[in-house]
C-alpha cells in the first residue's frame, strides 16, 4: 500500500511572536529549520521513504521545510508540485495581530472561535469549513489519483489546511475537529489501501 504523509511545516517567525499568520509569507525560525531537519530524519528512520512526488502550498514556510525534509531523506530531485489550494486558511483582519492582543479586543471565547471553530469565520478572512471545500478539492482531483496510482505521496502544507485534510482522511466530524491540533514538523503517515479506498493511520 502506498506511503501518504502529511507534514506541518516548522515553527515560523510569526509562530514564535504568536500573531496570526494565515497567508502571509512568513520565514522558518531556526526553531522550525531544526524541526524540518528532525521530521525528515524520522521519516528515514522507519523504513526510508521512496516517495513519488511532493506537493506544497506557495508559503515560503511549507517550501522550505518541504526542502529540508528531502535533504535528509536524501529526495531532492523528488518532483513537487506548489499550490495555493494548500496554503494556510486566510485570517482576514487577524493576521499579523498577536493572538493575547486579539483576546484583549473580541473576547478569549470569539477568538476560540475563529481558532478552532469550523463554521466561524474571522472577519474578512475564510472558516476552515472554506479551507476544507478547497483544499478537499484539490486533493481528490490532483492528489488522490497519485496514490490510486500506487505512488507514495508527501505533503508539506499548515496547521489548518491539514487540518481540513484529516478530516476527510480520518472521517472527522467538524465537531470534533475542533480538539485536533497538529504540531510543527512533526509527520504523520497513512498507508492507503488502493482496493477499498481506506487511509490507515501508522503508529509514530
Amino acid at each position: 500500500m502506498p506511503l501518504f504523509v502529511i507534514v506541518r511545516h516548522g515553527q515560523s517567525q510569526w509562530n514564535a511572536e504568536n500573531r496570526f499568520t494565515g497567508t502571509t509569507d512568513t520565514p522558518l525560525t531556526d526553531l522550525g529549520r531544526h524541526e524540518a531537519h528532525e521530521a525528515g530524519i524520522l521519516l528515514k528512520s522507519h523504513q526510508p521513504p521512496n516517495f513519488g512526488i511532493g506537493f506544497t502550498s506557495e508559503l515560503e514556510r511549507a517550501i522550505e521545510t518541504m526542502a529540508i525534509i528531502l535533504e535528509e531523506i536524501e529526495q531532492t530531485d523528488l518532483p513537487v508540485e506548489r499550490n495555493a489550494a494548500l496554503n494556510e486558511r486566510m485570517y482576514g483582519d487577524l493576521q499579523g495581530m498577536n493572538k493575547e492582543e486579539a483576546q484583549a479586543r473580541f473576547g478569549e471565547e470569539q477568538v476560540f472561535r475563529w481558532r478552532r471553530g469550523y463554521a466561524d469565520t474571522p472577519p474578512h478572512g475564510e472558516s476552515l469549513a472554506d479551507t476544507h471545500v478547497r483544499v478537499t478539492a484539490y486533493f481528490k482531483t490532483v492528489i488522490l489519483p497519485h496514490l490510486q496510482a500506487g505512488q507514495p505521496v508527501l505533503v508539506v502544507a499548515h496547521g489548518n489546511s491539514l487540518r481540513a485534510l484529516m478530516m476527510e482522511l480520518e472521517h472527522i466530524s467538524p465537531d470534533d475537529i475542533e480538539k485536533v491540533e497538529l504540531a510543527t514538523g512533526i509527520p504523520r503517515q497513512y498507508e492507503y489501501d488502493q482496493k477499498t479506498g481506506v487511509f490507515n493511520l501508522l503508529p509514530k
